[in-house]
C-alpha cells in the first residue's frame, strides 16, 4: 500500500478504518479501502459526564470532550475509543452525528485508501488562539474553529496583515498604552 498518509505500523479499527502515524496530529485514522458518500464509520465511544465535570477534566487539557446536550458530555479519552484520533480539519471529510443519542462519524463524500479521516471539530471563538490547526488543506483559516467562523478567523487575518508601522494598534480595538 505504498503512497499512503499514515506513518508506521497501521492498527486495525474495523473493516474501513486503521489508526496510524498522522502528520496532521500524532496518531489518526485512516481508510483502508474507498469509502463511499454518507457511512457510518465509527462510534465516538467515552464516559457520560455532567458539564462541570466536563469542565473540570478541560482544564487538566482533556481534548477528547465532545458535546452532547445541554446538560452532558461525553469524555472520549479512553483507550477503547480509537474515533478520538480522528483530526480536525478545516476541509473536513467526515462528519459528527448525533444517532439516537450516540455520536457517529459519516463520511461526507467518496474518501480514497489511505486518505485521513478527519472531522471539524466545530470549536466556537472562545480562547480560539490555544486551538492552532495543523489540518494543511488549502482551506486552513489556522484554528480548529466551526465553519461559520472562517470569515471571522479570515477578516482578523486580513486587519493583521494590513496593520503595519507606528499606528498599526489604531482601530484595531488594542489599547494604546
Amino acid at each position: 500500500m505504498a503512497g499512503l498518509a499514515y506513518e508506521g505500523t497501521p492498527l486495525p479499527v474495523n473493516e474501513y478504518l486503521v489508526e496510524a502515524g498522522s502528520r496532521i496530529h500524532g496518531r489518526g485514522l485512516f481508510a483502508i479501502k474507498t469509502i463511499p458518500p454518507d457511512t457510518q464509520l465509527i462510534q465516538y465511544l467515552g464516559e457520560r459526564i455532567s458539564k462541570a465535570e466536563s469542565l473540570v477534566r478541560c482544564e487538566e487539557e482533556n481534548a477528547y470532550i465532545f458535546t452532547l446536550d445541554d446538560q452532558y458530555d461525553l469524555d472520549g479519552d479512553m483507550p477503547w475509543n480509537p474515533a478520538r484520533w480522528a483530526n480536525h480539519s478545516c476541509s473536513p471529510n467526515c462528519e459528527a452525528y448525533d444517532v439516537e443519542g450516540q455520536i457517529w462519524l459519516f463520511s461526507k463524500r467518496e474518501i480514497q485508501a489511505g486518505e485521513e479521516i478527519t472531522f471539524n471539530y466545530g470549536y466556537d471563538l472562545e480562547d480560539y488562539q490555544e486551538h492552532p490547526c495543523a489540518c494543511g488543506s488549502p482551506a486552513c483559516v489556522g484554528f480548529m474553529v466551526a465553519e461559520e467562523f472562517f470569515g471571522v478567523i479570515q477578516r482578523r487575518r486580513d486587519l493583521a496583515m494590513t496593520a503595519t508601522g507606528p499606528l498599526a494598534s489604531v482601530g484595531s480595538g488594542e489599547s494604546e498604552l
